[in-house]
C-alpha cells in the first residue's frame, strides 16, 4: 500500500494510485505561525494586522471585512500609501516556537508540512478598500493598483522567507478567492495583467527555496483562469467547484495541474445534512472525475466543515468509493 504522500504523487502524475486521495489528508497545515492579529470566531470582530476590521455575525458560517466609512482602510486609492502599512514579518524565537514544534512532529515521509497563508493578493486589495471600489479601481486607477499589488507582493515574499527559514515547509496552502460560483471577478486579460505577475514572483520564490507543492484555495468559478494558474506554478487547485466542469478541465489540463474539490460545500454542509446526501455527492464526483489528477474534497478552505461531522462523513464516503473503484 502506498503512503499518503506516494498516493498523492501517483494521482498528480497520472500514475497508479491505489485509492482516492482523501481531502486534505496529505497536508499537515501549520496554523501556529506567529501573527499580531489572530483570527476571531462566531459572534466576534477583530482587526487584522493590516488594519482591516472583520466581523463574524453569530449564526453565519464566516466573517468578512467591515467597509463602512469609519473602518474602510483605503479611502482614496491614489493616496494608498497614506493608509496602508504592511505588518511586521520578523518575530522572536519564542513567538516562532509553537509553529516549529508542530512542524517538527510531522512525519515528512507521510505528509507535507504546509504553511497557511491568507488572505491572498486579490483578496487583500478588496479587503483594504471594499469589493466594488477595488473592481472599479482596477479599471480607473491601474497605476495605483499596480503599486499596491507590488507592495503586497513584496510583503508576501518577505513573509515567505521567514516561513521557509523557520519551519522549512514542503508545501504552501495559500488562499485567494478569484470569483463567484459562476464567473471570475476579473476578466482573464485583467487577471493576467494584475494578478499573474504577483503570483509568479510569490510562488516562484517558494519553489526556488525548497517548497515542493503549491496548493491554492479558490472556491469559485475560475475555469477561464486555469492556464494562468499553471503559469503561476500552482500544483493543486483546491476548492474547485463543480460549476467549473471539473471532468472537462481534467481532460484539458490534468497533465499540468491537479483539481481538488468538485464536492461543493453548500450542497452537503448545512444544518440538516445527512450521511446519505454526503455519500450521494461524493459518488457523483468520484465517478464523473475519475482516479487521476483529481482529489475529491469539500470546497471548504481548510480541513473541517462548517457543521460538525460533515468533513468526517465525506472521508468515509471517499473510502467507500476507493473500495469500489480501485
Amino acid at each position: 500500500m502506498l503512503t499518503i504522500k506516494q498516493n498523492l504523487q501517483e494521482v498528480m502524475k497520472g500514475g497508479n494510485p491505489d485509492r482516492f486521495v482523501k481531502q486534505y489528508e496529505f497536508l499537515d497545515i501549520i496554523l501556529e505561525l506567529p501573527t499580531d492579529a489572530p483570527m476571531g470566531g462566531p459572534g466576534q470582530e477583530w482587526r487584522t494586522a493590516w488594519g482591516v476590521l472583520n466581523r463574524w455575525p453569530e449564526g453565519q458560517i464566516g466573517g468578512f471585512p467591515v467597509h463602512d466609512d469609519e473602518n474602510i482602510v483605503i479611502k482614496d486609492i491614489t493616496k494608498w500609501k497614506d493608509y496602508v502599512k504592511a505588518p511586521r514579518v520578523e518575530f522572536s524565537d519564542e513567538e516562532w516556537a509553537p509553529a516549529i514544534e508542530r512542524a517538527n512532529k510531522v512525519d515528512r515521509n507521510e505528509k507535507y508540512v504546509a504553511a497557511f497563508v491568507a488572505p491572498g493578493v486579490f483578496e487583500m486589495t478588496h479587503h483594504l478598500m471594499r469589493m466594488e471600489n477595488a473592481l472599479m479601481n482596477y479599471y480607473e486607477e491601474p497605476e495605483a493598483m499596480h503599486e499596491l499589488i507590488d507592495y503586497v507582493t513584496d510583503y508576501e515574499i518577505r513573509w515567505a522567507k521567514e516561513i521557509i527559514d523557520h519551519i522549512h515547509p514542503d508545501a504552501i496552502f495559500h488562499h485567494d478567492d478569484w470569483g463567484s460560483q459562476i464567473s471570475s471577478f476579473l476578466s482573464p486579460a485583467m487577471f493576467e495583467e494584475f494578478i499573474v505577475p504577483a503570483y509568479k514572483k510569490i510562488y516562484g520564490f517558494y519553489k526556488e527555496n525548497g517548497v515542493e507543492l503549491i496548493v491554492h484555495h479558490n472556491d469559485a468559478y475560475s475555469a477561464n483562469l486555469v492556464p494562468f494558474m499553471i503559469e503561476m506554478g500552482i500544483d493543486i487547485w483546491q476548492g474547485a467547484m463543480s460549476t467549473n466542469n471539473i471532468p472537462e478541465l481534467i481532460k484539458k489540463y490534468g497533465d499540468r495541474i491537479t483539481f481538488m474539490g468538485d464536492i461543493d460545500s453548500g450542497v452537503v454542509d448545512f444544518p440538516g445534512w445527512t450521511p446519505e446526501n454526503v455519500e450521494k455527492h461524493v459518488r457523483i464526483s468520484c465517478e464523473r472525475c475519475g482516479k487521476l489528477h483529481f482529489i475529491p474534497s469539500l470546497s471548504q478552505g481548510l480541513n473541517f466543515s462548517s457543521f460538525p461531522g460533515v468533513y468526517e462523513e465525506t472521508d468515509k464516503a471517499i473510502d467507500k468509493m476507493s473500495k469500489e473503484m480501485f
